[in-house]
C-alpha cells in the first residue's frame, strides 16, 4: 500500500510517495522513482497509537513526540509548573492536530521548540523537572 508523505531533504520539502517491498522504500518524487534501501527493517508499530510523551520512559522529564510535524502551539513557558496528564505542546501532523501531553508533575525546565517549527519524530521539545526528584 503506497503512503503520502511529507519529507525535508536538506531544507526543502517534499510530498512523495513511499511504498515498502521486498526489504526496500520505492518513493516516488515529482514523477520520478527511486528505491531506498535501510539497515533494517521498518517497525509496522507506527499504525498503532503511541504515547506522545516519549521522551524516556515513564517517568522522565524529557517530553518529545512520536510523529512528525509542525509545532501550532507551546501551551507553557520556562518555569512553569505542570501536572501529570497536561497538554504543552500542539503538534499538527497529517492534517490533525495532536496534543502533547507530560507524562510527571514538575516545573518546564526547558523549551526546545516554537511554533511553526517542523520538528522530526522522537526529538526532545522540552524537559521537565521531576518535582519528586527536586523535593529529595
Amino acid at each position: 500500500m503506497t503512503e503520502k508523505r511529507k519529507i525535508t531533504v536538506n531544507g526543502e520539502e517534499f510530498e512523495v510517495d513511499i511504498q515498502f517491498d521486498n526489504g526496500k522504500w520505492d518513493v516516488s518524487v515529482d514523477g520520478k522513482s527511486y528505491q531506498v534501501e535501510m539497515d533494517q527493517e521498518p517497525s509496522r508499530s507506527h499504525r498503532k497509537k503511541r504515547d506522545s510523551n516519549r521522551g524516556g520512559g515513564p517517568s522522565s522529564g524529557l517530553i518529545s513526540s512520536a510523529i512528525p510535524g509542525k509545532i501550532v502551539s507551546v501551551l507553557v513557558s520556562e518555569g512553569d509548573i505542570v501536572e501529570a496528564g497536561g497538554v504543552v505542546v500542539v503538534l499538527e501532523a497529517m492534517k490533525m492536530q495532536n496534543e502533547i501531553k507530560t507524562s510527571i508533575d514538575g516545573r518546564v525546565k526547558k523549551i526546545m521548540c516554537k511554533p511553526g517549527e517542523r520538528i522530526e519524530a522522537n526529538v526532545p521539545l522540552m524537559e521537565i523537572s521531576d518535582s519528586k526528584k527536586e523535593g529529595e
